[in-house]
Order: structure tokens, then C-alpha cells, then sequence
């Protein structure tokens, strides 16, 4: 602790989910005479949801500021000294400081710290090639990247949209622009959309979108974006086509943004994610915790380390982090890989381990298909569903489920995670004591009737 200051400082990285929710919550534990709060944040905007931005640009959310659960404001009157527009340009763990650097000015200072919170999130993958950085090229990660957005569809002529991958924000922009009225493209490496799905439940999200009137484009690889002679983008060019465009959207995921970090020499995972302990502490450094989209956590399913990109786990690690500076004791244990999505109104929904995911950490599974519905099949609006399910070899222990449907199907998908983090076999799943009624369920779950079959099918095994 620096003994020129009567009380502690802390610094904050990252003005959203994580390192605001940790320092909120840190300042509800110790009030300003005990610690003093900074945070910095190279944005215009704190603690928003990244996740609703496809929603704010398709129309379903009418004003960004919906999407933002407090303001700078809001913040500041709790006595968080937050810096917006200040990019953090160094970190000095020795020294336990931090430079940063006024975006507007330029302007650099360095700041001393007791205790550090790195939560400088995730950013969007642009691949290295001609034409990526031509302007209407968007990544969409932050509500800068929101609005830089809508400001090209407003301000462009033409309808053409193509979006680069058919992961969740892919997907769900590709929607967006549907509904804006724009002629969309899916350029996609993979097989099938939604790579976090195995190919053949991606197939259903492949006809769903073709329905919608997306045009898919699988198994193509996007060589460079050509531009017009104004500079900017005109088309996306794979290795076997060209595919006219007024505006590019990617979507092809985001990594951690760890390069900070990394050139402090912090301890960074297989993936690129800063690694840190049950208390959310980086590994090794007593005074630094990191949170959100830049760190990696355990897979309580394969027993590994994942990047997971979500809010729900941000806010988390951000609750975490702030009860242990604030003095209290708090841990993450993991996750189990749950997410949920939607084509309009099909829903798109997993948890846990794809056959290929099980595969690689050498665990033999069966894996069952079924069909049902979403309300028993006499029930008025009763609508189809596809439940997958994994199950161990022999313990039969739940491995992953994935739901592929309309209404009703989407969340489903939290009853086999709730499993999933208690350890359930199929078996035992068989025996769960769910709500029914014909208007919510048939009078065999989905999710139960997919366990009855692994079950069966992990006997017959044995």
C-alpha cells in the first residue's frame, strides 16, 4: 500500500459491465473516506449493454440510452472519480501504476494504485486484409461501434447488406438489417451458422434465416472488401465470389482485449484471456483482479479454461471483484457455457459441450435427437422444437444440450443447465419435478423427453 496516502485507491480499467459493477460494489463496502475509486474509460458511454446493440439497430430498441443501466453521472455521485475518454496506455504492476492518456488531448499522466481491477473487455475480429478498414466497415462491439453504424445506414443510398460470420452477432445483425429493410448476405466459413451448435442443429438456423430472406453463404472464406473510388466499401470478395455491398458488417466474434496485460507481463491462457484465480485475482499478483470479457474461466463440463464473452458472467466477475477489494470474500466458480439467441422468432439455445468440444477433451459421450413441442400438441399455437443432448458414456453424466424452436424453446435450455452445474445424469434428469400445464408444456418436458433417450440409449450401451 502506498503509506503517502491516508486511505486506498483504487483504479479501474474499463468503464462497463465488469470493472463498473466492481467498483460499485466496492464503493457499497467502503465508503470514500476508506477508498477512493478511479476508473478510466477510452468511450463516450459506461456500464451499457453491448448485447442489446443489434436490438437499438434494428429498431426493436427505439433510444441508445436504453441500453445503458447508469450514467457517468450516476456513477459520480457515488464518489467514482470516472474519467471517460482516458485510454489506459500502460501498466506498471511494479510500480503499481497505471499511465493514461486523454483521447481528446493527448495528454499522458501517470496514476499510483493500492489495488487495480483490469477489465478492458473484448474487441472485434478484423481480419488482415485489403479493404478492412475501408470506411462502412463495422465491427459492433461498443455503442461508438453502434452508432458509427447507424450513421452509415442512414446516410447511404444503396440496400445492400453483408454481414462476415454467422455467429450470435452475426446472426442477430443479419436480422437487424432485414428489418431496416436492407438485402442481406451471410458470408460464413463454417458449415453450417452458429458454430457454437453442432452442424446439424446449425442446418435448422440455416433454413430459418433462409426464410426470412437471408441469403446464406457457407464455407466461404472472405480473401479482402474492394472499395469504391470514394474509399469506401463496395463489395466482400470470397474465393469464389463477389458479392456487392453498401455496407459490411463483421461478425465473426471478438477475442480478449489483453494487450495491456500482456505487455505487463501478466499471465494470459491458451486463448488469449488474462488468467486469474476463484476470487477473480490474477494469477500471481496479489493487488490486480481482472474481470469480463478479457479473462478466461473454467468450464465446469470439460474442466478447462474458456473465453466466453457474456454480460451475465461481466457482471458477475464485476460483483466478485468488488466484495474482495471492498474487503469482504467472494469467488466465480465457472460456467457451464450457457447462451441463448433468436432469428425472429426462432430461438437458438445451448449449454454446455458440442460433440466436437467432447471430442477434444477425450470424453466419449451419446448424443440423441428429438422432436416435440413447445405446449401439448392439441393446445392452441403449439409449436415445433429440436432438443439435442449429450450424455457420458457409461456414468451417463449431462454432457450439453442444445434447442433449436419458436416460442417457449429459447430458455428451456436453463433447466439442463441447472443440471449441468450439479453434476445430473440424464437419468437422474428424468426424474426433475417440473411445472406443467398444456399451455406451457406437454406432459413430457422436451428437455425431459431428450433425457429419457440419452438415458435409454446410455443402458443400452452398457
Amino acid at each position: 500500500m502506498n503509506m503517502s496516502r491516508t486511505r486506498e485507491r483504487l483504479i479501474v480499467i474499463g468503464g462497463d459491465a465488469a470493472g463498473m459493477s466492481a467498483a460499485s460494489q466496492a464503493r457499497r463496502l467502503k465508503g470514500p473516506g476508506e477508498l477512493e475509486i478511479v476508473a478510466f474509460e477510452r468511450g463516450h458511454f459506461t456500464s451499457y449493454s453491448a448485447c442489446g446493440i443489434p436490438y437499438w439497430v434494428g429498431g426493436d430498441v427505439t433510444d441508445r440510452d436504453e441500453l445503458i443501466a447508469r450514467t457517468p453521472e450516476e456513477h459520480r455521485a457515488r464518489e467514482i472519480d470516472l474519467r471517460l475518454r482516458t485510454e489506459v496506455t500502460e501498466i506498471d504492476p511494479a510500480g503499481q501504476r497505471v499511465r493514461a492518456r486523454d483521447v481528446e488531448s493527448g495528454e499522458e499522466s501517470w496514476t499510483s494504485y493500492d489495488k487495480l481491477v483490469i477489465a478492458t473487455g473484448a474487441r472485434p475480429i478484423r481480419p488482415d486484409m485489403p479493404g478492412v478498414d475501408a470506411a462502412g466497415v463495422h465491427g459492433v462491439q461498443t455503442l461508438d461501434d453502434g452508432q458509427a453504424l447507424l450513421d452509415t445506414l442512414e446516410g447511404t443510398r444503396g440496400r445492400r447488406a453483408v454481414v462476415v460470420g454467422a455467429g450470435y452477432i452475426g446472426v442477430e445483425m443479419a436480422e437487424a438489417l432485414i428489418k431496416r429493410g436492407y438485402e442481406v448476405t451471410v458470408v460464413n466459413r463454417g458449415s453450417e451458422p452458429m458454430s457454437t451448435l453442432d452442424p446439424d442443429m446449425g442446418r435448422l438456423v440455416h433454413k430459418a434465416m433462409e426464410g426470412l430472406g437471408i441469403t446464406m453463404v457457407n464455407d466461404a472464406e472472405v480473401t479482402k472488401i474492394l472499395t469504391g473510388d470514394d474509399g469506401t466499401a463496395r463489395a466482400v470478395v470470397t474465393q469464389d465470389g463477389e458479392f456487392p455491398a453498401d455496407v459490411v458488417v463483421l461478425g465473426i466474434g471478438v477475442r480478449p482485449e489483453t494487450a495491456l496485460a500482456e505487455a505487463a507481463g501478466l499471465p494470459l491462457g491458451p486463448h488469449g484471456g488474462l488468467l486469474t484465480d476463484r476470487s477473480m485475482r490474477v494469477r500471481g499478483h496479489e493487488d490486480i483482479w481482472s474481470g469480463g470479457d478479457c479473462v478466461e474461466v473454467l468450464d465446469l463440463v470439460s474442466g478447462q479454461e474458456r473465453h466466453i464473452p457474456l454480460g451475465t458472467h461481466a457482471n458477475k466477475h464485476g460483483q466478485v471483484i468488488g466484495t474482495n477489494v471492498g474487503g469482504g470474500y467472494a469467488t466465480f466458480p465457472g460456467v457451464v457455457g450457457t447462451a441463448v439467441s433468436k432469428v425472429c422468432d426462432l430461438e437458438i439455445a445451448r449449454t454446455g459441450l458440442r460433440e466436437k468440444d467432447a471430442h477434444r477433451v477425450g470424453l466419449r459421450f451419446e448424443a440423441v435427437t428429438i422432436e416435440s413441442t413447445s405446449r401439448a400438441g392439441y393446445y392452441p399455437n403449439a409449436s415445433p422444437m429440436t432438443v439435442k443432448m449429450l450424455a457420458e458414456h457409461r456414468t451417463g453424466r449431462l454432457l450439453g444440450v442444445q434447442i433449436v424452436g419458436r416460442e417457449g424453446a429459447g430458455k428451456r435450455v436453463d433447466i439442463a443447465a441447472v443440471a449441468l452445474t450439479a453434476g445430473m445424469t440424464a437419468e437422474q434428469m428424468t426424474s426433475l419435478d417440473l411445472g406443467y400445464a398444456p399451455p406451457f408444456s406437454p406432459v413430457w418436458d422436451p428437455v425431459l423427453v431428450a433425457a429419457r433417450k440419452a438415458a435409454a440409449k446410455v443402458r443400452g450401451s452398457m
